[in-house]
């Protein structure tokens, strides 16, 4: 079998961009020997070669669990605690250690520290967790953690 030499005016198959569909194109120009720009025969747009895409090969199927030997030293999967439920069991655990005289009254423009305990007019009592520079907090409320803002710098 032999192949044919390609030349500027010559018929081959392409991706047309605005038609979107592998068509036959005209070749308009080339550049040593690979096609750079045809138009397409349907719709008469000039553009860019994009060859057909390659014929898919059909991989293997995947193996699934009921195909798969068990392994003997198979770990049990642990799932995921729900954050929410976390913050309240870390919040239960502190809000013993709480010393209220020591808390600080929230506001905006303070600066806090990392495990500073502040008195918020809305949230109550809470635990600075993070500090975000240039002005924000995460604290730990019994509602869960809440980023408030503050001033950090």
């Amino acid at each position: 079998m032999t192949t044919r030499i390609l030349s500027a005016g010559d018929i081959i198959e392409a991706r047309c961009t605005k038609c979107r569909e592998v068509l036959n194109h005209r070749i308009v120009a080339m550049v040593e020997g690979k096609v750079v720009r045809v138009e397409c025969n349907t719709c008469n747009g000039v553009h860019n070669y994009y060859p057909p895409p390659a014929a898919k090969v059909a991989k293997a199927p995947r193996a699934t669990a009921a195909s798969k030997p068990r392994s003997t030293s198979a770990v049990p999967r642990v799932s995921r605690k729900d954050p929410a439920e976390a913050e309240r069991e870390e919040w239960a655990s502190l809000h013993p250690t709480f010393d209220l005289e020591k808390a600080l009254s929230y506001d905006m423009n303070a600066r806090f520290n990392v495990k500073r305990l502040i008195l918020h007019p809305v949230f109550g009592v809470g635990v600075v967790k993070t500090v975000i520079v240039p002005n924000k907090m995460q604290v730990l409320f019994q509602d869960g953690i809440k980023l408030l803002r503050c001033s950090c710098l």
